[in-house]
Order: C-alpha cells, then structure tokens, then sequence
C-alpha cells in the first residue's frame, strides 16, 4: 500500500514540475522565458480607422497575459511582436435583385514579426501576415458599436492565430 502512495506522489510531482515548461492549455514556453514585449503596431493601411492600431496592440499584449505566465515589458522581452496594420477595407459581398447590397464585409490584415530572443538560431522566428473578416448586413454600418464589436471579433481571431502561431506547440 506504502508503494502505490509513494508512486501516485511522485506522479503527481513529476506533472506539476513538467507543467512549468509544457501546459494543458496546449502552450509550450522555452526553458528561461519569462518576458514578452508587444511593439506598438503602426495603422499603415490605404484606408486609416483611428484608433485600431491602439485597439489591436492592447489586445494581443492582454490574450498573452491571460494565456500564459509571461510577463509584460516595454522592452528587452525573451519573445518581441512586432507589426503593421496593412489592410483596412469595406466590401460589399451579396447583392440584391435590384443590385444593391446585402452584406458588406469588413476585414483587417496585419504584418506580424516574431523574434525569440532565446533561441540564437533564430529557428522560432517568423513574418506572416494574418488576415480575418466580418460580414454584416448592409443595413449595419461600420460605425460606433457595431464598428467595435466588429473589430472585436476580427482582433480576438487574429490574436489567437498569432498566440498559437508563436507558443502553442500542437
């Protein structure tokens, strides 16, 4: 009986300790990570929304914080994001009969640069451009709240696609 205790609390020890580099949210963190820093994206998109740019970096600096142990710093961070807003654009996408509107679609794409600063070979870093939409009915326009609920969704897309891209190791 002694033996079956003694081989479940080393089970259940060895599962905390190899939670600190791998955990059950599916995120793999280096060995010695421990800051992230998120640049401040610049909007260099041919159609300028104010204020997305501020809008998106706040959101992907909080999705890393709530996501993982990573801490938050202005600079020097193990893991650096950094980016553009390229593409900001409306599009109608349906038509009626009478060739009018029906949906118009709003969609947003980022350039995002990944830098691990702990990997020398540079083998975890990456460029990619990530892209999402929205559609809508014409009779909403992209304005007020509908505009912030709507970039909510686009951003939360977005950002999950960069988290996963950058520490999910599936």
């Amino acid at each position: 009986m002694n033996k079956l205790k003694i081989m479940g609390l080393m089970g259940c020890l060895l599962l905390v300790v190899s939670c600190k580099f791998y955990s059950l949210s599916g995120i793999s963190i280096p060995e010695g990570t421990e800051s992230f820093q998120v640049n401040y994206f610049q909007n260099n998109a041919p159609l300028v929304e104010p204020g997305i740019e501020r809008t998106f970096t706040f959101a992907l600096q909080d999705l890393i914080q709530n996501q993982s142990s990573l801490t938050l710093v202005n600079n020097g961070g193990d893991l650096i994001y950094e980016g553009e807003i390229v593409d900001y654009y409306i599009a109608p996408q349906t038509a009626t009969s009478d060739n009018v509107a029906a949906q118009n679609r709003l969609t947003v794409a980022v350039n995002v640069r990944f830098v691990n600063t702990k990997q020398e070979d540079g083998s975890a870093d990456f460029t990619k451009r990530y892209s999402f939409f929205v559609d809508r009915s014409a009779s909403t326009q992209f304005v007020g709240g509908a505009l912030d609920d709507a970039l909510d969704e686009i951003f939360e897309r977005i950002t999950q696609d960069i988290f996963n891209d950058s520490l999910a190791d599936w």
